[in-house]
């Protein structure tokens, strides 16, 4: 049967309006997309985020990486399983997480072997179920963390000489001589922020002020940078009794969480920067005797440096020629690689 030519017409318009809006529902995934698949592929088992350079085991900072990386990909059933492991096996019965698992036989909460908390992964986990909670209108996920927080703010936080410090877990960094060890990569800069926003509560932004004012002081060495650990006593801060002190696979974050916040303090680039500069970056760099790494920065690292060049040079979130995830790249320097990927997407200045 023929149809007459108007009618003919009407129905060719339809059908290709129906592609396109069929075609731009299904938009090309996007380079972060890509990679965090990538990532799930190489890291993600169950819900359990494996640490390849590290013997496999899975730790709460692991599991936070890729809560927040999941979020970002807009990928709620990964969340879900994420989500769903680190709550039935790492947290402990306060709403913070132990921060270590060696796989054993069990393959469940009896393979921890520190329930010792580290903040850098509660903060991440609570930062990423917040995103989540927003993304998904989900309230199950405010509520968790809502509870993470408010044991965060009451155990780990701690005031002292004007400062508003981030204890790195709840037993073991501070000294019975009354001095404080600090990680100043635990201040995920962002996160700190939307905490704030979103809470009210304005312990969030005293964290945010003062880890920005301790970049400003901590610093050491040729290349006067932050160490990956650091003792503050009276005021003073020292690296002699410090548990590294080194600039390197900690500290490397902090210039990325920086950048991530959108925070503008040139001057706390600035050593980052002039680091990035050398003809051979080492990975690691010793703050007391300047001794470098005889190996080169990772990928992760390089990814670092190139988004944060990328911010303070122009502003801008073009896309890079940023290293990729692959087969070769392990947990650690993935993650990093992936964090640069979220600084330079304008929806990632949360």
């Amino acid at each position: 049967m023929r149809f007459p030519l108007k009618v003919g017409l009407a129905i060719c318009v339809v059908v290709i309006t129906f592609f396109l809006l069929y075609s731009w529902e299904r938009k090309a995934p996007s380079v972060f997309e890509n990679s965090w698949q990538q990532y799930k592929e190489l890291f993600v088992e169950d819900g359990r985020v494996i640490d390849t350079g590290n013997q496999n085991i899975s730790h709460s900072e692991g599991q936070g990486y890729g809560l927040l990386f999941a979020v970002e990909a807009n990928d709620e059933k990964g969340f879900e399983a994420l989500w769903r492991w680190t709550q039935s096996t790492l947290q402990r019965s306060d709403k913070l997480f132990s921060w270590k698992y060696v796989p054993c036989a069990r393959h469940d909460a009896s393979c921890i072997t520190d329930p010792n908390n580290a903040t850098d992964g509660d903060i991440l986990i609570a930062w990423a179920l917040l995103l989540a909670a927003q993304k998904w209108h989900n309230e199950e996920y405010k509520l968790a963390s809502d509870g993470i927080l408010s044991v965060v703010e009451q155990k780990l936080i701690k005031r002292a000489e004007g400062y508003t410090l981030l204890l790195p877990g709840e037993y073991g960094f501070v000294n019975s001589d009354g001095s404080i060890q600090i990680n100043l990569s635990y201040w995920v800069f962002p996160a700190l922020l939307a905490f704030s926003e979103i809470t009210g509560n304005p312990v969030w932004s005293q964290l945010y002020r003062s880890g920005t004012a301790l970049l400003d002081k901590a610093r050491f060495g040729q290349w006067t940078l932050p160490s990956d650990w650091v003792i503050f006593n009276d005021g003073e801060f020292s690296l002699a009794e410090a548990l590294s002190a080194e600039y390197g696979y900690n500290a490397v974050r902090i210039p990325i969480y920086l950048v991530m916040a959108d925070d503008e303090q040139t001057p706390l680039f600035t050593p980052f920067l002039a680091f990035w500069k050398q003809a051979e970056v080492p990975a690691t760099v010793n703050l007391q005797d300047g001794s470098v790494a005889p190996y080169s920065y990772t990928e992760g690292m390089r990814a670092i440096a190139l988004a944060t060049q990328s911010y303070t040079h122009s502003r801008g979130k073009e896309t890079l020629n940023l290293p990729i995830v692959s087969a070769k790249t392990d947990y650690y320097s993935a993650s990093l690689i992936l964090l640069a990927l979220m600084s330079l997407s304008a929806e990632s200045h949360y």
